[in-house]
């Protein structure tokens, strides 16, 4: 039987497509090499010393893990040489990364969350790798934060690796999601699931409910209705999920459907949300919109915001469309 490779598949989709160049074509295969790697540490865990804390903080004011900063230094290092990039920027990092001297410079800038849901490293949970690639604005030959603040809509590739019990990487290059599971054995990603669609209706929900005291009254009114179940204004019931890894959150909601929420809060009222608009809200919202699927901050679509800081935070509701539409709306009342 023979099995279609992500090499592959990007060489028949720009012979078909002809819409991906083949700067984009080495820059994806390059991440997806370096997931591989990252994927390697992640599955040793205790056995290479990689758990724990790091003991330092990153540009958010976190805590880092080993692995934060191992999987940091290794997208870094990897996509530096390629000459795919003008630039990179990293949820780790405060100020964007600039392409060393003695290396050639390409027309893609690279935003990544290298390890994302970090925090449950050590208790072996899926955690994964999210990244988003956009265009280096033309003429611009040193790449600066406001180079980097274009709208979700100008992305031209987006992609999570989730490191689980399969390693799969999902992509999308703006004309549909497909996913690709790691052979461990001849160390090829393999188009396992290819068109992935999110089912419209789902009875499945995913949010921090130990937040509830602090949620907006349409969240609260929302969530109160899927618990109220059968009784309820919904009139079924739904279960509820609760990873903490937005990319296993999302891998499972493409996969079966289901409406992922971290709202705005009162904890803070100066923060949009929690999660980052550029290296979390973006990429995802990019690809569950291709399979598919709604993604709003709860007023407008995430991919329309304009940014005005690489750091920007953004509340998220994405998923199955009747869900995301029906909450959005009731923050318009």
């Amino acid at each position: 039987m023979s099995h279609t490779t992500l090499s592959r598949f990007l060489i028949e989709q720009q012979r078909k497509q002809g819409s991906i160049p083949p700067e984009l074509r080495f820059l994806i295969e390059t991440i997806a090499r370096t997931c591989k790697a990252i994927s390697h540490s992640v599955h040793k865990g205790a056995l290479s010393g990689v758990l724990g804390e790091a003991g330092t903080g990153n540009v958010q004011g976190e805590a880092q893990k080993k692995l934060d900063v191992i999987a940091n230094d290794v997208l870094l290092e990897a996509n530096e040489w390629g000459g795919s990039l003008a630039a990179m920027a990293s949820e780790e990092m405060e100020l964007p990364h600039a392409i060393p001297g003695e290396y050639p410079k390409g027309e893609y800038l690279l935003l990544f969350d290298p390890l994302d849901g970090s925090s449950n490293i050590d208790v072996n949970i899926s955690v994964g790798t999210i990244f988003s690639v956009l265009r280096c604005p033309e003429g611009v030959t040193q790449p600066t934060e406001v180079d980097f603040l274009q709208p979700g809509t100008r992305q031209v590739a987006a992609g999570y690796t989730v490191y689980g019990p399969q390693t799969m990487l999902v992509l999308t290059f703006g004309n549909g999601v497909h996913g690709f599971t790691l052979d461990r054995e001849n160390g090829s990603f393999v188009l396992t699931h290819p068109d992935m669609h999110i089912p419209e209706t789902t009875k499945e929900f995913a949010i921090n409910m130990s937040n509830m005291r602090h949620w907006e009254a349409p969240v609260k009114r929302y969530v109160d209705e899927l618990l109220a179940g059968t009784t309820g204004p919904r009139g079924k019931d739904y279960n509820m999920r609760w990873v903490a890894s937005m990319v296993a959150e999302v891998h499972r909601i493409i996969i079966r459907g289901g409406v992922f929420m971290y709202p705005k809060d009162a904890r803070d009222p100066s923060k949009a949300g929690k999660l980052r608009l550029m290296y979390e809200g973006n990429p995802m919202a990019f690809i569950i919109e291709q399979a598919g699927g709604v993604a709003t901050n709860g007023h407008q679509r995430i991919l329309d915001i304009q940014p005005s800081k690489l750091h920007e935070r953004v509340a998220v509701f994405l998923g199955s469309k009747e869900e995301v539409e029906l909450v959005t709306r009731y923050h318009a009342e």
